[in-house]
């Protein structure tokens, strides 16, 4: 199951991919079809995620019951406006508006950090413990979004990763237990200006100007994805691949990274936890490169889809 946020009528909906490509809007279907009754958590993305068990429930009746429906059954389904062809629609962000920081992972794949230290010829060292930094909801836009050149930096770089999506509430949260705490997942684009960073001396305000976090295009339920450490993983700069890897080569991977997160710390449903990127980023490229206004990137990842943002001017 994919899980969007989209608009229609100028209003923030809570999707539900159906077939092909069509959109089920969750609350206009139940409440002319399904009559599942009052359902505020099908209202948005972070109702549903809190919602847990009863919330999957009336999910999967209405991919069932649009599923059930022949061609003449979809089109009046779309007449009723439960049923949106997804050309026709405006995606966000799955949450547009994270009740905390998206918190994300630095150096967590090896030959990334080979690659940082050749191009800032420093020396060269793996992390003990998972690195974690933060981005602010002001910096999070969705797919087909526009992240802006914003004056303050000259070197804006691009990095494709993995995010998961937090389902349950917990803390101190064992290894083997972490996937118990998982909605699904989605793609981040971790977009960075690297002057800012190297001259702040940390990664927070280079990370998180407005437009910095690209999410989406939707959650995809965990229960689609079997192994999220096998994932192929794969950035393109206008049609160009730059990055290429697999998930299976974290340092850290999800079970380890929620299990030091949420120690002594309170993890929430809807909590966005982003794993880190590979090699291929810009600044380590010989030479190195930077977006500049209209160029498109695609993050791409498998199982996932492909989320798209185009750079542009301030």
């Amino acid at each position: 199951m994919r899980f969007l946020t989209f608009v229609r009528k100028s209003e923030n909906r809570l999707g539900l991919m159906g077939p092909e490509e069509q959109v089920i809007d969750l609350a206009e279907l139940n409440r002319r079809y399904l009559k599942a009754g009052a359902a505020p958590y099908l209202d948005n993305m972070q109702a549903f995620i809190e919602a847990g068990g009863k919330a999957l429930s009336v999910a999967k009746k209405a991919a069932k019951y649009v599923a059930g429906k022949d061609a003449e059954g979809q089109k009046k389904l779309r007449q009723a406006g439960a049923l949106v062809k997804l050309n026709q629609v405006k995606i966000l962000s799955p949450i547009p508006w994270p009740r905390k920081n998206v918190v994300l992972l630095g150096v967590n794949y090896k030959e990334h950090i080979e690659e940082g230290a050749r191009a800032r010829d420093i020396e060269l060292k793996y992390p003990e413990a998972p690195v974690f930094f933060t981005k602010p909801a002001t910096s999070v836009i969705g797919q087909f979004g526009k992240v802006v050149h914003h004056k303050a930096t000259e070197k804006l770089d691009y990095e494709v990763e993995l995010a998961v999506v937090m389902g349950k509430k917990g803390r101190d949260i064992p290894k083997d237990k972490a996937y118990d705490y998982i909605f699904g997942y989605t793609i981040c684009l971790d977009m960075t200006a690297r002057d800012l960073q190297r001259k702040h001396g940390q990664w927070f305000k280079g990370k998180s100007l407005d437009t910095y976090c690209p999410l989406g295009p939707w959650i995809v339920h965990k229960s689609a994805i079997p192994d999220p450490q096998k994932l192929r993983l794969i950035c393109r700069v206008n049609g160009q691949v730059m990055q290429n890897d697999n998930t299976d080569n974290m340092i850290f991977d999800i079970a380890t990274t929620i299990e030091s997160l949420s120690s002594g710390m309170t993890l929430e449903p809807g909590e966005i936890i982003s794993t880190g990127t590979p090699s291929g980023v810009g600044f380590a490229r010989v030479p190195p490169f930077f977006l500049k206004p209209g160029d498109k990137v695609e993050a791409d990842i498998e199982r996932i889809g492909v989320l798209q943002v185009e750079i542009v001017a301030p």
